[in-house]
């Protein structure tokens, strides 16, 4: 090993390792911390400035732009999967939702780990700790007003930035029982919130510049192979990390924060996984840990895209009509409407996935089960294929299951840390999520089509081609052939290293001393959320952990 010992090595330098190693120093400024990213410093990149621009990003060199498998219920066909390649990780290409999840998500997360500091109450203090609210009247119990990241909702982030179908779209979504909620990240999402975003007067907050890192050594464009694990007297610890060129790098701790896709693969190529995996590799096995790479979860969404009625009212993105910089100052829309289904929908579905409906946590009176967000813009069409047009004439509804029960894996294809993990979502596997995915598309549908405030804003959705459009009256088959041919994913990889499963409730790798995992990895289950706001919590929690032990 080198002979120049850090305190604590980071592998990863996204949301989640560029907070934590910031934190850590804060904590204790006489360590030795050294942030190790795969990605380079994009600080000024034309591509991580303005809101828009991440749609810019995909397929970028600032994207890792990874395909999964072939999947069975997209009639086997690869997803694009994006993830962050740059020192702040998805902070540098996310969309800028920000959205926490609720209460029940949290309770249920502490309950799977049979561990109460890991329900909503024990988070609060960092989900509070880390943002600055932008409503500063807002209930001090569930928000922060002095933390590094800046929240804006719609309204807040300009008084110009009003977009012409708000009202119409608020009444539509209440005409079919979603109203409106006054703050969607109070712990209870249920129902029509306002769009909250991260943007800070309408520019991108990068996590290792909203995180002070000064004293902290940065390493980037230094892609790691693997953790260096030594056995001391029949205890295995790890000393430190090889980088993919063969440089040796030794430390006291080591904590993997390398996101959902690639820490599982950082811990297979570390000898830490199941041995059937690492043997076909000839990995010698470190540590057998049958769930390395298991329990992999995701948001599956599907968009549809809609002709206005009356373009020429300068209603869409792309229009002559949107001048005002006001309106670019965030993703181009008002709403997120996170819906729950009844029993009635779901008790059919539960119970054939072999389950029993009573009592099932899917049923639970707080739990939420689909998010939808209107855009007045063709979003989504170039992850689709689809041809859409830009100019004002289109705008897109976006559905994603939020409460997956299908479970997915990561994996590799071989030893090389250069070669892509192999990625299964696992998609739509169970009838929950193909109910949850149908239901949330009704409700577009009913939206747009079945209230008169939709039909003011929409002529009639623009199918991909060969498809019929759907309407209330299309089948689930229909419904699902569509869900085949234009669902991805929206971003939101975790479980692969599930707390529980793979590390503690300390984050510890279980039956590895010094090497831990944080990041959205050790999710246990899915959230109601996008997970950057609580990424960014859980390394702050992660931080106090660490310093405490």
């Amino acid at each position: 090993m080198a002979t120049s010992l850090r305190d604590i090595i980071i592998t990863g330098g996204g949301i989640a390792g560029s907070t934590l190693a910031a934190r850590l120093h804060q904590n204790d400024p006489s360590l030795k911390i050294l942030l190790v990213e795969a990605g380079k410093n994009v600080t000024g990149n034309p591509l991580t400035s303005n809101p828009l621009d991440a749609f810019a990003a995909h397929f970028s060199d600032i994207d890792w732009a990874y395909s999964t498998i072939p999947q069975a219920a997209l009639n086997d066909r690869s997803a694009y999967a994006a993830a962050g390649k740059a020192l702040s990780g998805g902070s540098a290409t996310n969309y800028g939702t920000w959205t926490r999840g609720s209460v029940a998500d949290y309770n249920a997360w502490a309950k799977k780990v049979d561990d109460s500091s890991w329900d909503y109450a024990s988070w609060l203090p960092y989900l509070r700790k880390t943002e600055t609210h932008f409503d500063k009247s807002a209930d001090p119990l569930q928000h922060g007003f002095d933390g590094p990241i800046h929240t804006e909702s719609v309204t807040s982030s300009s008084a110009n930035r009003k977009y012409p179908l708000r009202d119409l779209l608020r009444s539509a979504w209440a005409k079919i029982g979603v109203r409106q909620v006054q703050d969607m990240n109070s712990g209870n999402p249920i129902g029509l919130g306002e769009l909250v975003e991260n943007w800070r007067e309408g520019k991108r907050q990068l996590a290792s510049e909203a995180y002070n890192l000064d004293g902290v050594e940065i390493m980037t464009e230094a892609l790691v192979k693997r953790v260096v694990v030594e056995n001391e007297n029949g205890t295995k610890r790890a000393a430190g990390i090889e980088l993919a060129n063969g440089t040796m790098i030794s430390s006291k701790e080591v904590i993997v924060s390398a996101g959902a896709y690639r820490t599982p693969q950082v811990l297979l190529l570390s000898g830490i996984g199941p041995e059937a995996v690492l043997a076909k590799h000839d990995i010698p096995v470190v540590h057998d840990s049958p769930q390395v790479g298991k329990n992999f979860h995701d948001h599956l969404a599907v968009c549809q895209w809609w002709k206005l009625l009356h373009p020429e009212k300068g209603l869409a993105i792309g229009t002559p009509l949107w001048t005002d910089p006001a309106y670019f100052m965030g993703l181009p829309a008002d709403w997120v409407a996170t819906q729950q289904y009844s029993v009635d929908h779901l008790k059919k579905a539960i119970e054939a996935d072999g389950e029993k409906a009573e009592g099932h946590s899917l049923l639970a009176s707080d739990v939420a089960h689909t998010e939808t967000l209107i855009a007045y813009a063709p979003a989504g069409a170039r992850i689709a294929g689809e041809d859409v047009p830009t100019d004002g004439t289109h705008i897109a509804s976006a559905v994603l299951v939020m409460s997956p029960t299908s479970r997915g894996s990561i994996t590799i294809a071989n030893a090389d840390p250069a070669t892509s993990p192999v990625i299964d979502p696992n998609y739509s596997a169970t009838n929950v999520d193909q109910q949850l995915m149908r239901l949330g598309i009704r409700s577009v549908i009913d939206v747009l089509q079945g209230t008169e405030e939709g039909q003011q804003i929409v002529e009639s959705e623009r199918a991909p081609n060969g498809f019929k459009m759907l309407t209330k009256n299309s089948t689930d088959i229909e419904i699902d052939e569509r869900v085949a041919r234009v669902g991805n994913t929206f971003y939101h990889a975790a479980g692969s290293a599930a707390m529980g499963k793979v590390v503690d409730t300390n984050l510890k790798v279980m039956g590895v001393e010094g090497l831990r995992v944080v990041d959205a990895s050790v999710f246990p289950i899915p959230m109601t959320a996008h997970y950057q706001a609580i990424v960014y919590a859980l390394a702050e929690k992660a931080a106090d952990l660490i310093t405490k032990t």
